[in-house]
């Protein structure tokens, strides 16, 4: 699946690490690429990846050779049989000195060591695809933001269009009463909508103020004066149960469940190992000198296959195969539990592809049909044959029809973004990868700070005086 975007030319924007300014346009894969980079939900993830890692060579050690140096100096008393056979019936005290090498290498540890590896490998694969889920959730709310804004700077266009619509209306009205053939109750009426239209322009303002900031949080960036027009996806399923299909096998929230599944099974078999002997390869040579009582030196090699069986530990075991046999049991309910919510997500977001691209096609013919009556409805207005509240009416409900059309259009894009992250193709559809190593430094949460502020102004928020 590929989608496409429109370029939108000569846009001053903000691009690189929280506001410089760059002459370009920032593109959807670009804010997504940045949220990415940026974001903590995903560097959790990686983070956490990178120590999963660590946890299979620490595994994985168990199939090597350990080896183990001491040593030790110190005073020493001993009243034993071969002190009092030397001559010192009270005991004798010598300064001893030891030390020792052991080498051991596991044979055979009851396969605790192998499914150790193995629970370790689920685990890491279990984070790797949770890391694909998240960067995916972090995509999609990336796309809400940017889609957001280009909704409600819409929006406000529209509100600014209608609040001139409304000023040029008050001039005409103005200019009747001048001319005697007009009312003070019209400028009065034309005067109160006026105000209305600006307050609703004020509205969608503060509106675009919010889903910057919600876009600054997302993306980690301030959103730029201009963002490029996202055009449709190509290459939808064609059906809701072909992307079920898709969603089933290929979503990386479903996958880390099932690999959580594997790595409690891993455990369980982990938890069989005090049921099998151990045998251990046991290579040591220690030299002492003045021990036990005796003056002079000692030394010994060996080379020891040692077994060793556990026969009772109080129930211990039998309790801890228990408790894995039940986390494997858990580890299936929350992947059947994430079944659920894939398949619910899905149903949601095609239902509302579904319904809005049914309603574009509505929209688009109410918002002509209400340009064809505001046009015959002015026309009839300066003849006398409609009233001004006539007028203003047609004039809020094409404000409305064309608000309606802007929301459905938007909402029809941002369903389709939300079928990919349901299907689990969200980032390969936008060409995209979760991010690898550590993440962004940690001074550059004042530069995030520091360029927040600087898109709001307050008199961005000061009414318009009539004119």
């Amino acid at each position: 699946m590929k989608l496409s975007v429109l370029p939108v030319a000569g846009m001053a924007l903000v691009l690189g690490w929280f506001g410089s300014v760059q002459a370009a346009a920032l593109s959807l894969h670009d804010a997504v690429r940045a949220a990415l980079q940026s974001h903590p939900d995903v560097r959790v993830q990686t983070t956490e990846l990178e120590a999963r890692a660590q946890e299979i060579k620490q595994a994985r050690a168990g199939y090597k050779p350990r080896v183990d140096a001491t040593a030790a100096f110190g005073w020493e008393w001993n009243d034993n049989a071969s002190t009092r056979g030397a001559g010192y019936d009270d005991g004798r005290g010598l300064l001893r000195k030891d030390a020792g090498i052991l080498l051991t290498q596991m044979l055979f540890d009851g396969h605790a060591t192998h499914s150790e590896v193995e629970r370790q490998q689920a685990r890491y694969e279990s984070v790797r695809r949770r890391l694909e889920g998240v960067s995916q959730n972090v995509a999609l709310d990336a796309i809400k933001a940017y889609v957001d804004v280009l909704r409600q700077r819409e929006l406000l266009t529209l509100s600014e269009q209608n609040l001139k619509s409304h000023e040029r209306t008050l001039s005409q009205i103005r200019l009747r009463l001048e001319a005697g053939v007009g009312s003070r109750v019209d400028l009065k009426q034309v005067t109160g909508r006026r105000a209305s239209a600006d307050a609703s322009r004020l509205s969608d303002l503060v509106n675009l103020k919010d889903a910057e900031t919600k876009y600054l949080r997302t993306v980690g960036q301030v959103a730029p004066d201009s963002l490029e027009a996202v055009q449709a996806v190509k290459a939808l399923p064609s059906s809701l149960a072909a992307a079920m299909d898709i969603a089933l096998a290929e979503h990386p929230t479903l996958l880390s469940a099932d690999a959580d599944i594997q790595a409690a099974l891993a455990q369980h078999k982990a938890a069989r190992q005090n049921d099998y002997p151990k045998f251990d390869l046991e290579i040591g040579s220690n030299w002492g000198d003045d021990q036990n009582g005796l003056k002079g030196t000692n030394r010994d090699l060996s080379a020891m296959l040692r077994m060793r069986y556990n026969l009772y530990s109080g129930g211990r075991d039998s309790a801890r195969k228990s408790q894995t046999a039940h986390l494997v049991n858990e580890s299936r309910a929350v992947r059947n539990q994430t079944f659920r919510q894939v398949v619910e997500s899905l149903r949601l977001s095609w239902s509302a592809y579904q319904a809005t691209r049914s309603q574009l096609d509505v929209l688009n013919d109410y918002v002509d049909a209400t340009v064809a009556t505001r046009k015959a409805y002015g026309k009839q207005f300066n003849i006398g044959k409609r009233t001004l509240v006539d007028l203003l009416n047609v004039e809020n409900e094409l404000f409305d029809a064309r608000r309606q059309l802007v929301d459905a259009r938007y909402d029809n894009l941002l369903a389709q973004y939300r079928i990919l992250a349901g299907m689990g193709r969200l980032l390969q559809t936008l060409q995209l990868a979760p991010p690898k190593g550590p993440g962004p430094a940690q001074e550059q949460k004042t530069a995030l700070g520091r360029h927040a502020a600087d898109d709001i102004e307050a008199g961005e928020f000061a009414a318009r005086p009539g004119r």
